[in-house]
């Protein structure tokens, strides 16, 4: 019969073999710390001794604690990570090595700098099972990064959007600590001098990619996440500095009607408002934490709903990302980002029509070379009435609308 466990432990039953896994999995190892080391047994394990999972650093790049590799894996519908450390034997497993380490037995569970590590495994006991495994990263914002870093301690993330803070120079590289912001919050960009790339030029912006680590000087702190780049190719959709006071967050007024009043006063200048408002649901605005409230577009018009900036920015743009959903659990729309460079005078569309909103926030960054000054809006096209079939016109959602200067 199969057994029950509280939350605070694990069930390592393999259903389909009607006995107990010898493969525990690591969100099951990481549960076993409970502030002191811990020497891993089968009696502790429920008789499991083997973990297995994806290597998702980079040793070869060198942008790595020293001795260790990174293990995650994804299962029982959580992604989780857990750092080995291997000592000289790191430097045979390469990014993407699908790993069975075949016995963790004796094995001891530590914390170190405030991230777990399992240590002491025998790197003979460890099977490379393929190679070149696609990992994909997950999705996050700073500050939940920094609000629950061990949520998301040793996986591999994507924090779009972000801007290195303050402006760095043209001299300025990886090489260290850098503060990195989105918007939402602001964790440390962490780049050791042993990199590959800590030399390089270190953009004003970019999507970055990497391994979350929390850092604790001392088991009293209170950790703080750091992202660790493995390589260049983590950082995308590279662009200039962010404006002063962007990302434009829709955090200011309320405005609960439609229609009126057309414009608002935000942070970063003023902004009309055709067939929008700002929506403060939880659950079904898709804001973005910290945040109360996104732009939310009214559904099944037959005339276009707008978003407008009713300012310029002065010099120029080689970015704009904002993030969209669908308002609840309405259709999707089709909508678009237009430019203008006479002063809101004409428009024109910049990239294609977007029609892929759900229930999911997501963020969609567009690089261009827009020189001078140049304002922004959001169009969201009058299909008319959603039908399911033809036609999809739901509510939409907007936030945290950011442009960065030419670059």
């Amino acid at each position: 019969m199969l057994g029950t466990w509280t939350s605070c432990e694990y069930d390592n039953y393999e259903a389909q073999e009607g006995s107990l896994s010898p493969v525990i999995a690591i969100q099951d190892i990481r549960h076993l710390y409970k502030g002191e080391d811990v020497v891993l047994t089968r009696q502790n394990m429920k008789e499991a001794y083997q973990v297995r999972g994806t290597v998702i650093s980079d040793y070869a790049n060198g942008n790595v604690v020293p001795g260790t590799i990174v293990l995650q894996s994804f299962k029982k519908g959580l992604t989780k990570g857990i750092t080995l450390h291997l000592g000289d034997a790191a430097a045979n497993f390469a990014l993407g090595d699908s790993l069975l380490v075949e016995n963790i037995e004796n094995a001891v569970l530590t914390k170190v700098n405030g991230a777990l590590q399992l240590r002491g495994i025998n790197p003979g006991s460890i099977t490379k099972v393929a190679t070149n495994r696609p990992v994909t990263p997950i999705n996050v914002t700073a500050y939940l990064l920094d609000s629950l870093p061990e949520n998301y301690e040793a996986t591999l993330v994507r924090v779009y959007a972000g801007a290195i803070k303050p402006n760095p120079s043209v001299t300025d590289t990886y090489t260290g600590l850098k503060a990195l912001t989105d918007g939402t919050d602001t964790i440390d960009l962490n780049t050791e001098p042993s990199a590959t790339f800590a030399t390089a030029t270190l953009p004003a912006s970019a999507t970055f990619t990497g391994i979350a680590m929390p850092f604790a000087a001392s088991p009293a702190d209170a950790p703080k996440a750091r992202l660790w780049p493995r390589n260049l190719n983590d950082m995308v959709d590279v662009g200039g500095p962010i404006y002063e006071g962007f990302p434009e967050t829709f955090e200011g007024p309320t405005k609960t009607s439609y229609t009126s009043p057309a414009t608002l006063d935000l942070k970063t200048g003023k902004w009309r408002f055709t067939q929008a408002l700002l929506g403060p649901t939880a659950g079904r605005d898709r804001f973005s934490l910290p945040g109360l409230q996104a732009v939310r577009f009214q559904q099944n018009l037959s005339s276009a709903a707008y978003l407008q900036m009713e300012f310029n920015v002065l010099n120029g743009a080689s970015k704009v990302s904002f993030s969209y959903g669908a308002y609840y659990t309405d259709a999707s729309s089709t909508f678009r980002l237009e430019y203008s460079t006479d002063d809101g005078k004409t428009w024109k569309a910049y990239g294609p029509n977007i029609t892929d909103a759900n229930s999911v926030a997501k963020t969609i960054t567009y690089t261009m070379d827009i020189p001078g000054k140049v304002r922004f809006r959001i169009n969201k096209l009058g299909l008319g009435t959603t039908n399911n079939t033809s036609i999809n016109n739901g509510r939409l959602n907007i936030d945290d609308f950011a442009v960065y200067e030419k670059m």
